[in-house]
């Protein structure tokens, strides 16, 4: 059984970081792209950033460049969250091995149950 479980949610102040991390277990998706999504309430799933499997090609969402670093190590993968706005706020996803645009949340096969992160102002 495939499982992806996020850790490192949190509460924090604006201007603070956090580092999420994306563990994956039940086959092995060294082999395949991971990405991060967020979701606010109210609001569509948003594509937040992409490794590729090797983790040389890294991409992200225009809102977050220069702020947030994907980075992944074998089944794992981390979202290091630097220079935190309270817009930030959102429960964070993350996901495998899509078909498509990888932008995308339906391109997704896989994902985590999500971890709460809220920006306080």
């Amino acid at each position: 059984q495939v499982q992806l479980v996020e850790s490192g949610g949190g509460l924090v102040q604006a201007g603070g970081s956090l580092r999420l991390s994306c563990a994956a277990s039940g086959r092995t998706f060294d082999n395949y792209p991971m990405g991060w999504f967020r979701q606010a309430p109210g609001k569509e799933r948003e594509f937040v950033a992409a490794v590729t499997w090797t983790g040389a090609s890294t991409f992200y969402a225009d809102s977050v460049k220069g702020r947030f670093t994907i980075s992944r190590d074998k089944n794992t993968m981390y979202l290091q969250m630097n220079s935190l706005k309270p817009e930030d706020t959102a429960v964070y996803y993350c996901a495998a091995d899509p078909d498509g645009d990888y932008t995308d949340h339906v391109a997704w096969e896989y994902w985590g149950q999500g971890t709460q992160v809220t920006v306080s102002s």
